[in-house]
């Protein structure tokens, strides 16, 4: 009852509508963001069957049946672990009444349709998905290369002569080097929190 009462007060259809920030209360996703880890909403399209929540941590997305009924199932797409990809935004025609913002992320594809008359707060997600997505990849890229490079230099070292000896109490300090430059490389280039692109990009 709540649910559709809510749907009512926000004018929602089977289009999706743009929330606004003062109405995040009314939605269910905000009862999934993780607010005590410090996750914020910074932008939210809500229809009668969906609600696709954006904020720095994920897309949080409520995947309804249908709009006549209250099963949901919740699904979550961290963007450390999915890559966001194939961002593409089209505006509505002369007849349409939507507009509609197209994106890969991870294996799962998404196609949002979004009231025409916002589409000036759709561009801003545009952008914040592209920037997003360049990050990620160009992030991608210096891991690999990190990862070339240090098996560049354990060729290296496999190289030269040592004795048995050596080899055994070396042994040690390299796996521990190793593994603190890789979990810093890790750290450096797995970006978990975009907090501060959608505060570039997001005009709220």
């Amino acid at each position: 009852m709540f649910r559709k009462l809510a749907s009512e007060a926000l004018g929602l259809s089977d289009i999706g509508k743009v929330i606004d920030p003062k109405d995040y209360d009314k939605v269910d996703s905000d009862d999934y963001v993780m607010h005590e880890d410090k996750e914020k909403i910074y932008f939210l399209i809500k229809s009668k069957k969906d609600e696709y929540c954006f904020t720095n941590l994920a897309l949080i997305h409520l995947d309804g049946d249908s709009a006549v009924s209250s099963k949901r199932v919740l699904k979550r797409y961290d963007w450390h672990t999915n890559q966001v990809t194939n961002v593409y935004l089209e505006t509505a025609g002369t007849i349409d009444l939507d507009c509609e913002i197209k994106f890969q992320l991870g294996g799962t594809s998404f196609s949002i349709d979004v009231d025409k008359n916002q589409i000036e707060k759709l561009k801003d997600l545009y952008k914040t998905l592209i920037r997003i997505s360049q990050i990620a990849s160009s992030n991608h890229t210096k891991h690999e290369n990190a990862h070339k490079s240090l098996s560049t230099a354990v060729d290296i070292i496999k190289g030269l002569t040592r004795t048995e000896a050596d080899l055994s109490t070396q042994f040690s300090k390299i796996n521990e080097i190793t593994f603190n430059w890789l979990e810093t490389k890790r750290n450096e280039y797995q970006v978990a929190d975009y907090g501060y692109v959608f505060e570039k990009y997001i005009n709220n």
